[in-house]
């Protein structure tokens, strides 16, 4: 029986997404779903929920949960990850919180900036020690990578852990659709072409029966931009540099330099950002899971259709050979020649029997290479400190970085590196 493991299965809802769009996939029947997570309550529950939603489902896919990590990776084809380090409390506190002392306000935290730096210290060890398993008793599996930071993890079970992976993220599949949504544009017959690095990939063509639809789209968000609306810095963005990003305003709005800036409080204010929105969002998880609970892990009567999700796609083109076009993240082997080698990029690729392959890019519009560097230089000098050791490399990471950069000085970062490391405690390795 073939195995798809998946790491992390405690995030019910999302395990429910992955792993229920499984059940639906006929080439996927007679797999075993393999779970596994470090908290056993939320472990029980995802089981209970996948035993519900086979049965609703009639799916003959058979449903396993492990206690032990290398027994539920034993043999095991395909590998999803869905882990978080450190969890909301204490570590998502902490990321917010030391540098807000500091006067380093953020909106989400998990990608670079600051808070990202130290999610992916705090992860990257973890990653480690699935990639030794997996090596030990899965060596050719494919590993799926939805867990932040995706690029830096993505590329580290690649180049450290030796282990095939694709990090898939959600932005590059309703990127289109939502801004052209919010402008009222009909996304029908449209084609496009997404790439950059993950969270800061470019839709560098829309098109449909060969007319560049992009003078249309500035026109509209130009008038947009007169009054409030959810995604003003994605907006100004394109506006001031000719594309649009994929990932939300929250997000980019603390990936560059001119948003978030206590000289000039009234940014935020113009262009509605969302200061501490990750831990808004995470404490209002807590609370609706407490409802949602009994809706998933009690119902017998349970349904679900197939969501957009990547994993199963992926899956079922591999079974089948019958090829899928997805965004994946990938290392850049040359895909994108503006950007460094040894980074983690955002591409389209074709998915069939032989596996995940990536298409070639060409040059990205200067511009928005140079965009994209500036959070490369971040990612590439985190991997450094989490594999070096090194101390040093995480201020490099913090002092490249350019949100962080643009408001503190070197002595208030370093300091609040220090800081940061101190509360995290045993979250971290030691760094000499």
């Amino acid at each position: 029986m073939s195995k798809i493991t998946f790491l992390g299965a405690g995030s019910t809802v999302f395990a429910k997404n992955v792993l229920g769009d499984c059940m639906l996939t006929p080439a996927l029947q007679e797999f075993e779903l393999a779970l596994f997570d470090i908290d056993e309550q939320r472990l029980k529950d995802s089981e209970q929920m996948l035993l519900n939603l086979a049965q609703s489902t009639g799916s003959t896919c058979r449903i396993k949960a492990y206690k032990d990590r290398k027994e539920a990776l034993q043999g095991a084809k395909y590998v999803v990850n869905a882990i978080q380090v450190g969890g909301y409390d204490p570590c998502t506190i902490t990321d917010f919180e030391i540098p807000k002392k500091y006067g380093l306000r953020q909106t989400i935290a998990d990608t670079i900036g600051i808070g990202g730096i130290f999610r992916n210290l705090r992860t990257i060890p973890v990653m480690l020690d699935f990639a030794r398993d997996i090596q030990e008793v899965c060596p050719d599996a494919l590993f799926l990578n939805y867990t932040n930071p995706m690029a830096v993890l993505t590329n580290v079970m690649n180049t450290h852990g030796g282990v095939r992976t694709v990090g898939l993220c959600h932005s590059v599949q309703v990127c289109l659709p939502h801004m052209f949504r919010d402008l009222g544009i009909d996304p029908e017959g449209v084609k496009s072409k997404i790439a950059g690095i993950n969270h800061m990939a470019w839709l560098l063509e829309a098109t449909r029966d060969g007319e560049d639809l992009y003078p249309e789209i500035k026109r509209r968000a130009a008038e947009k931009q007169k009054e409030k609306h959810h995604d003003m810095v994605r907006y100004e963005l394109m506006l001031k540099f000719g594309y649009y990003v994929t990932e939300s305003s929250e997000h980019n709005a603390e990936y560059h330099p001119y948003f978030i800036k206590r000289n000039y409080p009234e940014l935020v204010e113009r262009f509605n950002i969302p200061l501490d929105e990750y831990p808004r969002r995470c404490v209002e998880q807590i609370e609706r899971w407490k409802k949602m609970r009994g809706e998933l892990v009690e119902n017998v009567n349970l349904q679900h259709e197939r969501s957009h999700e990547y994993a199963s796609y992926i899956f079922e083109a591999i079974e089948t050979d019958v090829p899928f076009k997805i965004g994946g993240n990938v290392m850049n082997t040359g895909l994108i020649t503006n950007l460094p080698r040894e980074a983690c990029v955002e591409v389209p690729c074709l998915v069939d029997r032989s596996g995940v392959q990536p298409t070639y890019i060409g040059d990205l519009p200067p511009q928005l290479a140079a965009l994209n560097r500036t959070n490369i230089n971040t990612q590439l000098l985190t991997i450094e400190a989490a594999m070096t050791g090194k101390k040093e490399h995480i201020y490099h990471a913090a002092l490249l970085d350019p949100h962080t950069s643009a408001e503190l000085s070197m002595d208030d970062i370093i300091a609040m590196c220090d800081d940061l490391i101190e509360a995290h405690g045993d979250w971290l390795p030691n760094y000499r």
